[in-house]
């Protein structure tokens, strides 16, 4: 098992593991995908994870470094779509991106970390508060733009 930053040869398995994540989402073509890989990697301040098996992304999150004027100056790193392929879970993948992801933020200097997770998924959020993560700090809200 390979745990290291995602590449574009990466992009085939991890839209195949992100159907996992949330079978009803429309996914953007192969095309598509490749035009916002090629955005993400002129940003440094976005970053993918992956546990990687026989070159297939088994793990992944993604971390984003948002800049910020309070706190010193210390920015927010935000994670978003952890997801484990269900063959592989409960092996410890995804503390370990997760942990990446963590890591990515301390070398940005970031004052904290930011994880949303749907509501429904109980579990994963027993998970989550495991790794140091507070469900009670904070009320988020979104609003979908669709």
């Amino acid at each position: 098992m390979e745990f290291r930053s995602l590449t574009v040869s990466d992009l085939p398995s991890l839209l195949a593991l992100y159907r996992q994540l949330d079978e009803t989402d429309g996914q953007c073509t192969p095309e598509q995908s490749e035009t916002v890989w090629k955005e993400i990697e002129k940003n440094d301040s976005i970053q993918y994870f992956g546990a990687v098996e026989n070159g297939r992304v088994v793990s992944t999150c993604y971390a984003v470094y948002i800049p910020n004027l309070t706190r010193g100056s210390r920015g927010i790193c935000f994670i978003e779509n952890v997801v484990t392929d269900r063959a592989f879970r409960k092996q410890g993948l995804a503390s370990k991106v997760i942990d990446m992801a963590v890591a990515f933020a301390k070398e940005h200097h970031c004052y904290k970390v930011i994880l949303q997770s749907g509501a429904a998924r109980t579990e994963a959020h027993r998970f989550y508060e495991h790794k140091g993560f507070s469900g009670t700090s904070k009320k988020a809200f979104d609003m979908r733009l669709e």
